[in-house]
């Protein structure tokens, strides 16, 4: 199901026209300067990136529970790790916003989307395709950006792989998380998680209407907020979690299956073929 979701999604991505980076991207609302940092709002705001991050990899290569084998700890260092290179990679954008640093602003973007896709797969579908799936999944991230600022260089810029592996990965996520049992206790915390990157991507839709309104902080730079709030989610999901006491075969059990196995065994019951 979720491989045919893919290729629907990635047929879909390519009927579309191609799409290029608007250059209007670049004007963001707050561009005041403060100690003599351009665009101070939108670049201090990617601290909590940083913070988050450390701390994120610190907790996973340290932590001895909530994981049921050291290569679990794997898609979690590659988002950690993504988180605190976006840190880096916005800021050097948002001092000078253009299509050449907008580069290595997305680039550590795709690690966190694609090592959190990777662990939530490996902890409620299947551990070892999971696991295996994530060189590709980063591969194919960073192939993503790449593709894009090519066709930019060559004046044929195309957004469309990129889109792909930025909301694809979410969709496959939430139905996963949806559909399929947790390994472990804990998931409030992953499904805030969801809920605040979907929330800065609305405050990045309305980076001028928040400013005109507020006076004070942009959309932009909420976004940069609630996006380190998300990551910050995971962090404390990883923190408090511990492993279900349940097989890795209802682990990885849609829930209906699992309920209509329980309920025939219930009533004594066992399907037949005929």
């Amino acid at each position: 199901m979720l491989v045919g979701i893919t290729a629907i999604a990635t047929a879909f991505a390519a009927w579309l026209p191609r799409m290029p980076q608007p250059l209007s991207y670049h004007d963001f609302a707050d561009h005041r300067a403060l100690f003599g940092v351009a665009n101070f709002g939108d670049v201090v705001s990617n601290l909590p990136f940083l913070l988050i991050g450390i701390a994120g990899l610190v907790t996973v290569l340290s932590r001895r529970t909530g994981f049921r084998s050291a290569l679990e700890r794997s898609p979690y260092v590659v988002f950690f790790l993504g988180v605190g290179l976006t840190s880096l990679g916005s800021s050097y954008y948002h001092l000078q916003p253009d299509n050449a640093r907008l580069v290595w602003d997305r680039l550590p973007m795709t690690l966190g989307f694609m090592g959190v896709l990777a662990a939530v797969l490996s902890e409620r579908v299947s551990r070892k395709a999971g696991l295996g799936m994530l060189p590709l999944f980063v591969a194919a991230g960073i192939a993503s950006v790449m593709y894009w600022h090519a066709t930019e260089t060559i004046g044929r810029g195309d957004l469309r792989p990129y889109l792909l592996v930025q909301f694809g990965s979410l969709a496959i996520m939430l139905i996963t998380v949806l559909l399929f049992r947790p390994a472990h206790t804990h998931q409030k915390w992953l499904l805030a998680a969801i809920a605040l990157y979907a929330a800065a991507k609305y405050f990045e839709a309305f980076d001028k209407p928040f400013f005109q309104v507020m006076r004070v902080v942009s959309g932009h730079t909420l976004k940069h907020v609630a996006a380190a709030g998300g990551a910050y989610c995971i962090l404390q999901m990883l923190r408090r979690r511990a492993v279900m006491n349940r097989s890795n075969t209802d682990a990885a059990t849609p829930d209906f299956q699992v309920m209509t196995r329980r309920f025939r065994t219930t009533l004594g019951t066992t399907p037949t073929i005929s």
